[in-house]
């Protein structure tokens, strides 16, 4: 990507890119499920998403800093973007296939009875799913699959309409280009310590749908206020930092629901459909806020569609996503055993 010349080869490596990223993120909600227990499960991957928000956090000084090379060694500074944060993914892509095992039997980490437990109670979770949840034909087409496909849907609507368009909303507020990527800074920043926060809650009161719907309500608040509040930039960041915390609080406990549901192949090409469903909203949300903008010279209007978006994620989560709860049983939650000697 540092390297392109022509809009041509901008859409082709995109492409590439895209198709490179796309088995990421489902792979890794899928690998989770094979290590923890359901109901101790959107923790961790709350821990794992927090990367989004402290990525955009840490990430937009950083970019703002390394496009300050621009002309350095006869580079501009996006060019320099790309090939600067490119390292840290190549190095633990390598870090990732000496530290990471297939599954928890092999952990040299783990102590013989706390494999024995977590296999255990794993084992116990996957035989009392039903049998269409282990078929992927079946569940690629089931009704409830889908509708957890337009949840997420909703969900990336909200995330990348606001996290792509928020540095030219501040500096249409009056925020300089210099100040904006601190200023983004802020939200996403608070947005992964709720995440942690929200995930542990809902593990520890083992309940999964209002939390999803309770995060989609204070989202689509905030983004809705944030679009009546179009002359004050602190105003407007106060309302969007609601709607980021919001949204992204929403997604680790999402994932809790299909990886509950599911099994196996079934569960992997479940995970993969709601993903490859949530990335078209990816899509559609900056759109959606582009188009409006143009159209209408203001912000505003799209703030509200995307707000609109994130209520019904909570609203089809409230619909469809009860049966997910029936995992979180008393066998689910047994106490693991006592660990004798630090990790």
């Amino acid at each position: 990507m540092a390297f392109i010349h022509t809009p041509l080869s901008f859409y082709i490596l995109r492409f590439l890119l895209g198709a490179a990223e796309a088995g990421f993120f489902p792979g890794i909600v899928y690998y989770l499920t094979g290590w923890a227990p359901a109901a101790h499960r959107a923790r961790l991957i709350g821990l794992f998403m927090t990367a989004i928000p402290l990525s955009t956090a840490f990430g937009a000084p950083i970019s703002s800093f390394i496009l300050s090379l621009n002309g350095a060694f006869g580079l501009s500074g996006w060019r320099w973007l790309f090939l600067v944060e490119t390292v840290p993914s190549l190095a633990l892509g390598c870090a990732t296939l000496m530290w990471l095992h297939d599954q928890p039997g092999q952990a040299a980490w783990l102590t013989t009875e706390e494999k024995a437990w977590l296999t255990r109670t794993l084992e116990a979770e996957r035989s009392n799913r039903p049998a269409h949840a282990r078929a992927l034909l079946q569940t690629l087409v089931h009704p409830r699959v889908l509708a957890l496909g337009f949840c997420y849907f909703g969900a990336e609507i909200g995330l990348y309409g606001v996290i792509l368009w928020l540095p030219q909303i501040l500096q249409n507020l009056g925020v300089s280009s210099a100040n904006a990527g601190w200023a983004v800074a802020g939200p996403y920043a608070l947005a992964a310590a709720v995440m942690v926060l929200w995930c542990r809650h809902s593990d520890r009161t083992r309940e999964r749908v209002w939390h999803i719907a309770i995060a989609s309500a204070v989202a689509c608040a905030g983004l809705a206020a944030s679009a009546y509040a179009p002359h004050s930039a602190v105003l407007s960041l106060t309302a969007i930092t609601f709607g980021v915390v919001g949204t992204l609080a929403i997604l680790p406990v999402f994932w809790t629901l299909p990886t509950a549901l599911l099994d196996g192949a079934a569960a992997a090409g479940a995970i993969a459909l709601i993903n490859a469903l949530g990335n078209i909203g990816g899509f559609v949300g900056p759109f959606v806020v582009g188009w409006i903008k143009d159209r209408t010279g203001s912000y505003a209007p799209g703030l509200l569609v995307i707000a609109g978006c994130v209520l019904m994620t909570g609203i089809i989560a409230l619909i469809v996503g009860h049966d997910s709860e029936a995992e979180y049983g008393e066998d689910a939650v047994q106490a693991a055993p006592a660990r004798a000697t630090k990790p």
